[in-house]
């Protein structure tokens, strides 16, 4: 089962935190390679932490362990990624002149692919 969500990436405190460790380093490697998910997304589609979910959008799919959003911090269908190589995969490539691809608002459908036990 797959439903239509909203992603947002951004930057997250840890990852300003890794960077300064080093980009290849555990601390940012892991902030980054994280998908946060709303409680009532994660009970809708019977996810636990570290569960591992398809992410695709019209420009890429990857495959990304998840993580409950702290209480109030999402709202249902919206989705949340650190900045990185997996949310640069459902970026396109149009910058619009910025030199930044649009990355606020990505529409992605979710699905669960293996639980941690799996």
């Amino acid at each position: 089962m797959s439903k239509t969500y909203i992603l947002i990436p951004g930057r997250t405190s840890q990852q300003g935190v890794g960077i300064n460790e080093g980009k290849f380093e555990a601390t940012y490697q892991s902030e980054i390679s994280v998908l946060q998910v709303a409680l009532d997304d994660m009970e809708d589609l019977g996810l636990e932490a570290d569960d591992f979910v398809r992410v695709t959008s019209e420009h890429g799919e990857i495959e990304i362990k998840v993580k409950s959003a702290k209480k109030g911090e999402l709202p249902a269908g919206l989705l949340f990624i650190a900045y990185g190589d997996y949310s640069s995969r459902l970026m396109g490539a149009d910058t619009h002149g910025s030199g930044m691809p649009t990355s606020k608002g990505i529409d992605v459908t979710m699905e669960k692919i293996a639980a941690l036990s799996e």
